[in-house]
């Protein structure tokens, strides 16, 4: 991810985001950042970029010349998603800066005195973003908020890939109370249970803190919160054919965007993934597609559902030609708590050295991907002496997928193993792991069966946006 920020001030922002967690993903080459003093386009000997508003009023305003200079040098022509902070935008959210996240390059332009003039803003801003209801002084502190709270949501930044899943916010919840040494501190003690190393009851006590704190808190977000469960209970009666949309919502990727009966839409946001249930019924298919905002469809790159209708619907609803089936299948998941018997022992996280072999050895919905996995913490290798001869991981919707071994070392337990490895590894971080397996990989359906997954009794369609 690439940060470019307009500014008068660029000092300002070096200063403040160079140190702590975004320091540390800039010298690591994670995270990118450019400033550009705004004032180096100025057309005025002097170098000055504001003057008087028309029709009066107080204060000066920001020329449009030097901005749209400023602006036009770094887009060099590209389609580049730029950002005015303005107490009269969009507010930023947690979710919003998920969407962030998943841009390339972003700019932020940073207004100052009474603000830029607006025919500028007209021609190069593509979202009017604010931070809170109140007024600062310019736009340095809301870009280097909202670029913290972006980088976050980066693969990599956080040491603890789970860190990112568990913090305010995460399933519309706000975070449990935390503590630490000692365990009495002016005579108040660290709650028991955090005590007890039972794994279960702490989580069941964080998330009833959490639910409360949430509650009394945030009301707006609660409401939210129960409607979700709501959701995943309706889900939650077929749940080997509805498993995908259930993690979704409970690992806090998705969203409900619809909901009548047992017709749900979810939508990742991040994955730019939307998934159907089957929708009973001659018209409901057409209706549930129908309800959908235009813009949430716009957004959709690929599409699960359990329900062949809602292709056709789509392909009527997006000209036809935009939509194709990648493949038909079903899902495994695995429902148990015990950890699996990994049998192969020489399996290691993957590193950016990793990265040819993957690029190598399987195709990649996006040329992006393979780096972002490894970035993630998201897939693990098998090695015969020291050479990698295998691979598996977790996919960005968060499926476990991308099996591959070498020919010559198959039929060795390896894929089983690999498979293993990463069910358990989800388990740990407290998920449901599951997956899609082609119908026609009869291989891959006979293996999870004896690996004592379930399958679902239903088919799903993989569809994907040309």
């Amino acid at each position: 991810m690439k940060f470019k920020v307009l500014t008068l001030f660029p000092e300002m922002i070096r200063d403040g985001l160079r140190t702590s967690i975004t320091g540390r993903a800039l010298e690591n080459n994670l995270i990118e950042l450019e400033t550009v003093n705004i004032r180096a386009y100025s057309q005025d000997k002097h170098g000055r970029v504001d003057d008087y508003t028309y029709g009066g009023g107080a204060g000066m305003l920001m020329q449009a010349q030097p901005v749209f200079d400023a602006w036009q040098a770094q887009v060099s022509g590209r389609k580049t998603r730029t950002i005015y902070v303005t107490p009269q935008g969009r507010l930023f959210s947690q979710s919003y800066a998920a969407e962030l996240a998943q841009e390339k390059e972003l700019i932020f332009l940073c207004g100052h005195y009474e603000g830029i003039d607006q025919r500028v803003l007209d021609e190069v801003v593509t979202d009017y973003v604010s931070i809170g209801d109140y007024v600062l002084t310019g736009g340095e502190l809301p870009a280097m908020v909202m670029i913290d709270a972006i980088s976050r949501l980066i693969p990599g930044v956080l040491h603890n890939e789970e860190s990112a899943e568990t913090e305010s916010f995460h399933r519309n919840l706000l975070e449990y109370p935390q503590y630490s040494r000692p365990e009495v501190w002016h005579g108040q003690k660290v709650p028991d249970v955090l005590l007890s190393g039972d794994h279960r009851k702490i989580a069941a006590w964080r998330l009833e803190q959490s639910e409360g704190l949430t509650r009394e808190r945030r009301p707006d977000l609660y409401a939210k919160y129960e409607r979700q469960e709501a959701v995943i209970q309706v889900l939650s009666r077929e749940k080997r054919l509805h498993i995908h949309m259930i993690e979704s919502l409970r690992r806090g990727r998705g969203e409900v965007i619809f909901w009548k009966d047992r017709a749900v839409c979810v939508y990742d946001p991040d994955y730019r993934l939307g998934m159907f249930t089957a929708a009973p019924g001659k018209d409901a298919a057409s209706q549930l597609i129908a309800a959908i905002p235009q813009n949430i469809l716009d957004e959709m790159k690929y599409v699960l559902t359990t329900d062949i209708a809602i292709y056709r619907e789509l392909a009527d609803r997006l000209s036809g030609d935009k939509i194709r089936i990648v493949s038909e299948g079903r899902l495994a998941c695995y429902t148990q708590r015990t950890f699996l018997p990994v049998k192969y022992k020489d399996i290691r996280l993957l590193k950016d050295v990793d990265l040819e072999y993957l690029t190598a050895h399987r195709e990649w919905q996006d040329a992006d991907q393979p780096a972002e996995r490894i970035r993630a913490k998201a897939f693990y290798g098998a090695y015969a002496e020291q050479r990698l001869v295998g691979f598996c991981g977790w996919l960005p919707d968060g499926r476990i997928g991308g099996l591959y071994v070498e020919k010559a070392f198959r039929r060795q337990g390896i894929g089983t193993s690999l498979e293993a490895f990463c069910i358990n590894r989800q388990l740990e971080m407290g998920f449901v792991p599951y997956g899609f397996i082609p119908k026609e990989n009869e291989v891959a359906l006979r293996m999870q069966g004896g690996m004592g997954l379930y399958l679902s009794e239903g088919h799903v369609w993989w569809l994907e946006r040309s």
